[in-house]
């Protein structure tokens, strides 16, 4: 069995993923991304060059690394033509992309729906979708009428397939939202000539998965957006529509469960999330904003603005659980250099109660307590980036991540202080033997 780690965020996503899964590529032999589409978005700083992928597992900067698009992942084939054609106009190879033939593409009446479905909600009501049409692709796969990257190679099939997926689309589009019908040549033109550019990167995935598996190479599993976002367990329905946990990595790769074996959890020092949906520890008003602009809060996709607030030990604790995290990444933690004086949630209460872990009906989260502790304040000026060595921190920031490790039982292996490649400090043994 290959040395295998999978990577998922422990809150609402944008924890960092890309620059831990970056750092940890160089020892990799493969990157798998294993669900989500083009609404994730990982973020690396290679030299002062900041680059953005959405779709492309972030171990393309490395040549010789396989970056995998398994079939639990969406795909908008527009979108992921133009994010290759930009990589390639960085000068950086992308030899080693590969597609799943069997992950379902995302079209234009998808991101119609998406868009229209949102708009008819009113308030509270309102989800936060991407409107980049992931949720209503991952409905018809789940209700049998999508369309697989596969089926693109088959002209008449395709043709025959988008027809009536259109037809059936384009009532509900009239019909109950009022909106202009698509026009089935454009779509099938385009998607045709963007089929016939991918068509070198298609492939059977899930058997080179395996085959790479029986060699014993080492693997990462990308996740994308967060477990607080997962489709069964995150704060429905505030949710992305695949499952971001662990339990995404078989079906989403098409591996056996026993692929996943060391599971590294990513977390900030504090928590963001982006749209609505509940989020106790936010904060509001000046404190949320000074913290948003501090940790530049804006989302890599969308550029809309995080939620910021506390770290929230009881939510940390259910994900950490639920995944099976072997391993804690605590990542900007120099964002807090210099806030003041720092809460952390370590207990929810409800009428007098204590909560072991998150409510599972929306209504349940209004009204819950907190109950918090106070750590000193993380001295600024402080070269955080500069630092190797976890003993050299200041004594307020080690004081934070031991806390943190003791409250959640679970070691923290990595502390990221800054956006660049190389601002990581590793307190635990490497991921990958080298």
């Amino acid at each position: 069995m290959a040395n295998t780690a999978t990577i998922v965020g422990l809150q609402w996503g944008d924890e960092g993923k890309g620059k831990i899964i970056d750092a940890l590529a160089a020892q990799a032999k493969m990157v798998v991304r294993f669900q989500g589409g083009g609404n994730a978005g990982h973020t690396v700083v290679v030299e002062g060059v900041k680059h953005v992928f959405h779709l492309v597992p972030t171990g393309i900067l490395y040549p010789g690394v396989q970056c995998v698009i398994g079939n639990g992942a969406v795909v908008d084939l527009l979108a992921l033509q133009a994010e290759i054609d930009g990589i390639r106009a960085q000068g950086i190879s992308l030899e080693g992309l590969k597609i799943s033939d069997k992950a379902h593409v995302v079209f234009p009446y998808h991101q119609a729906l998406d868009e229209a479905r949102e708009k008819l909600r009113q308030g509270k009501q309102k989800i936060g979708t991407t409107k980049r049409g992931i949720g209503p692709c991952y409905a018809d796969k789940a209700a049998r009428t999508g369309i697989r990257v596969a089926d693109l190679y088959r002209p008449e099939r395709f043709a025959d397939r988008l027809r009536r997926a259109l037809d059936e689309k384009n009532a509900v589009l009239h019909h109950l939202f009022g909106a202009p019908p698509l026009e089935f040549e454009p779509i099938h033109a385009a998607y045709l000539a963007a089929a016939e550019a991918l068509e070198p990167y298609v492939t059977d995935c899930s058997t080179l998965v395996l085959d790479a598996l029986d060699e014993g190479q080492e693997i990462l599993f990308e996740g994308a957006q967060g477990v607080m976002l997962d489709i069964d367990h995150g704060t429905y329905p505030y949710v992305t529509s695949s499952n971001a946990s662990t339990a995404g990595v078989a079906v989403g790769a098409g591996v056996p469960p026993a692929a996943v074996q060391q599971v590294l959890g990513i977390a900030k020092a504090y928590t963001t999330r982006v749209g609505a949906g509940p989020f106790p520890s936010e904060l509001h008003g000046e404190p949320g904003e000074r913290l948003r602009e501090l940790g530049h809060e804006y989302g890599a996709t969308t550029g809309r603005p995080r939620r910021c607030g506390w770290l929230d030990l009881v939510q940390l604790r259910y994900a950490i659980r639920l995944t099976g995290t072997t391993g804690i990444v605590l990542t900007k933690l120099d964002t807090l250099a210099g806030y003041g004086p720092i809460q952390v949630v370590t207990g929810y209460r409800k009428d007098g109660l204590d909560l072991a872990a998150p409510p599972a009906q929306e209504a349940d989260w209004d009204g819950i307590e907190l109950v918090t502790e106070t750590l000193a304040e993380i001295p600024e000026g402080f070269d955080y980036a500069g630092c190797k060595d976890y003993a050299q921190l200041p004594q307020a920031a080690r004081d934070y991540v031991e806390f943190v490790e003791a409250k959640l039982a679970t070691p923290v292996v990595m502390v990221s202080t800054g956006p660049q490649r190389s601002a990581l400090i590793q307190r635990g043994k490497p991921v990958f033997a080298v």
